[in-house]
């Protein structure tokens, strides 16, 4: 039976390879959210600096966690943690027998917002059809940006993502990779830009990230004053400092 599959996306594994390893505790010090707490979680790798470098949805899977990427991205970002490992006994490696799904009807199970609708993990079928063109119009009609091509690699600050008002950051998980900075602007509320989806037509070419022609979008990256309050997604908190 045919299903709908994100083949843009795929699913990095970190399993622990010794009974003492806590893999949860091993991402708990690096990425932008709780992974400690219920699953499933958007969050950001990020730089020293706070800035984006990767982001994915977070699941569990018994001991294992399994990081929903960007396919084109997997190799990097596995090869990044791996960087962080060290000497721990865990395995960090592409999982290509699982593929990520997603249908806008159903339960909503996206973590970052309910409109996002029904995404999951399951076993990759060869009957399985592509669902990748729906999705991106669903998303970016929401306005929701994810991924390098839109977020950019060391270009964007996590919370200039929106990772505040789509549950992307723990302000009270501890530290992380790039957690001063983040938590610095936070506190300050000094959040200056934004990203945002666009008509095409009003793209800022300075300011453009990603362009879609087909659907007559693109992904700004625009200063909060610049942002019309109107044509922000009724999620995206514009409200100036208290």
């Amino acid at each position: 039976m045919s299903a709908p599959r994100l083949t843009t996306r795929t699913l990095v594994r970190l399993s622990p390879l010794d009974e003492s390893e806590d893999v949860a505790a091993f991402l708990q010090g690096l990425v932008t959210n709780d992974v400690k707490g219920p699953l499933p979680v958007w969050a950001g790798l990020l730089s020293a600096q706070g800035k984006a470098l990767f982001d994915f949805i977070v699941w569990g899977d018994g001991a294992d966690l399994l990081l929903d990427c960007e396919a084109a991205a997997a190799p990097a970002l596995a090869k990044r943690l791996a960087l962080y490992r060290l000497r721990r006994r865990i395995a960090i490696a592409e999982d290509t027998t699982l593929g990520v799904y997603w249908q806008a009807a159903g339960e909503p199970t996206d973590p970052r917002l309910p409109e996002l609708g029904h995404r999951w993990i399951a076993p990759v079928s060869a009957d399985d059809t592509a669902a990748d063109a729906a999705w991106l119009a669903h998303r970016l009609a929401l306005g929701v940006t994810e991924g390098i091509a839109e977020l950019g690699s060391e270009q964007t600050l996590w919370l200039e993502t929106n990772a505040a008002d789509l549950a992307g950051v723990s302000f009270t998980k501890g530290c992380y990779v790039g957690q001063e900075n983040t938590a610095r602007m936070n506190w300050r509320q000094k959040v200056n830009r934004r990203l945002v989806v666009v008509p095409l037509d009003q793209s800022d070419p300075a300011r453009q990230r990603a362009a879609y022609p087909e659907l007559g979008l693109a992904v700004d990256h625009r200063r909060v004053e610049d942002i019309v309050p109107e044509a922000a997604p009724r999620w995206m908190d514009l409200s100036p400092p208290a």
